[in-house]
């Protein structure tokens, strides 16, 4: 009888564990068939054709219209005929509504960076700081195009901020060819947010070491500078690599300056620049760099490759400088450029492009602040204003044909000084 019990008990517990184990298995399937639905719908919304009107979202479906247009134009060759260009290949929303005019403040700095997909993740902590136009040029190679093309329409298609105001470029070479992604679904599998498309960047990162990209292919960064500075019509631009970062309030503080400032000419805006070790939270301001610059963990930009390059900035002068209490930004102090500074600067958009014949490793930025230079352009430091570099840069950690590159390029800006001679007969300044 005893046992007779024992069995019973166990039957009652076998039937409600298995009672429970099919509920999980119905629960499953109902989850399956749920996610299923919602990446078929995330799909229709990233692919879909004229059904992405009825199903109450046009603006995202006039997105990929104007993205498919973009693409069908083939984009432009470079004056050299090695590259592609789409520019404008995804507008923002302040490029697609701003009318010139309607807000001077809104238009008067944007940020324009450059780079391969593989550092493209940066733009996250990049937009964290600057809530102002954003103009980005990616050079992307081989399998990159496709991959570039479709994770910058995701990005632009679930991140609202990329939306409003990060205008994306896209360059390659001219043989080369991008297409619409809806052919390649496979590079959207699992993305459903902005943080998994970053995500997704982030596991794509560091794939090619600085300029080592693979076929050994020259990475245009004029080119791409020209880009981004061509792709936004305010009245100043900063141009900066995309692993660096500005001062927090740069936009407000900069137009305060130049509202309340008689222009005095031909200038530039220079931003002293600097690096700092990877551990450390990027600072915000003036007060927070210093901080960290007077016990070593910032230092000037460069400072163990090439001194030199930055040192007429002056920055035992710009950190000693107190900022007032007021916060507001003032001109530190005004240089004269001498060899062989390679500042970054805020210029206004009428100041030389960059030559695009410098390609790779040595001499790209330093060429265009020679020619500012020969063509009259004062160099006013911003008393607290600032960029910072992601990371020391130190010896060994360059890719192989760096200096080769370099001695290329020193050869081709001894004839680009040559040439200014011709283009600036009046000046007496020389490099």
């Amino acid at each position: 009888m005893h046992l007779s019990k024992k069995c019973s008990v166990f039957k009652v517990v076998l039937s409600a564990l298995l009672i429970v184990a099919l509920l999980q298995l119905i629960y499953l399937s109902f989850l399956s068939k749920f996610y299923g639905k919602q990446q078929r719908y995330l799909y229709s919304e990233l692919f879909g054709g004229s059904g992405g009107k009825k199903n109450g979202h046009p603006e995202k479906n006039s997105r990929k219209e104007r993205l498919r247009y973009s693409l069908s134009t083939g984009g432009i060759f470079d004056n050299s005929g090695q590259y592609r260009v789409y520019k404008n290949l995804i507008k923002s929303d302040f490029t697609t509504n701003h009318k010139p005019g309607s807000d001077p403040g809104s238009s008067v700095l944007a940020l324009g960076t450059h780079t391969t997909i593989n550092n493209l993740h940066h733009l996250e902590s990049l937009l964290e700081r600057w809530h102002n136009p954003l103009s980005v040029a990616i050079f992307a190679h081989g399998q990159d195009v496709k991959f570039a093309t479709a994770l910058v329409y995701a990005l632009n298609f679930f991140c609202p901020q990329i939306q409003s105001l990060v205008d994306f470029h896209l360059v390659c070479l001219s043989g080369e060819m991008a297409s619409f992604p809806d052919q390649d679904r496979e590079h959207f599998a699992g993305l459903d947010d902005c943080a998994s498309v970053f995500s997704r960047l982030e596991t794509h990162r560091d794939k090619d070491k600085n300029y080592a990209i693979s076929g050994n292919v020259s990475y245009p960064n004029n080119l791409l500078r020209n880009v981004a500075r061509g792709g936004t019509e305010s009245s100043y631009i900063l141009v900066i690599d995309i692993d660096m970062m500005p001062s927090a309030d740069l936009h407000q503080q900069f137009m305060a300056l130049v509202f309340t400032r008689e222009s005095t000419g031909a200038e530039v805006f220079v931003l002293p620049a600097f690096e700092i070790r990877h551990a450390r939270k990027m600072p915000a301001n003036k007060a927070e760099l210093v901080q960290l610059y007077q016990v070593g963990e910032v230092r000037p930009f460069y400072e163990e490759l090439c001194p030199r390059c930055q040192a007429p900035t002056n920055y035992s002068q710009w950190v000693n400088s107190h900022v007032r209490e007021t916060g507001t930004m003032e001109v530190a102090h005004t240089l004269t450029w001498t060899d062989p500074w390679e500042p970054f600067y805020i210029g206004p958009h009428t100041v030389p492009l960059y030559d695009e014949s410098f390609k790779q490793y040595g001499f790209n930025r330093i060429s265009q602040a020679c020619e500012l230079h020969v063509a009259g352009y004062r160099f006013s430091v911003l008393s607290s204003a600032f960029v910072v570099h992601r990371g020391f840069k130190i010896q060994g950690e360059f890719h192989a044909r760096k200096d080769e590159e370099n001695k290329r390029n020193r050869v081709l800006f001894r004839s680009f000084k040559e040439g200014l001679k011709t283009k600036y007969p009046s000046s007496n300044r020389r490099c």
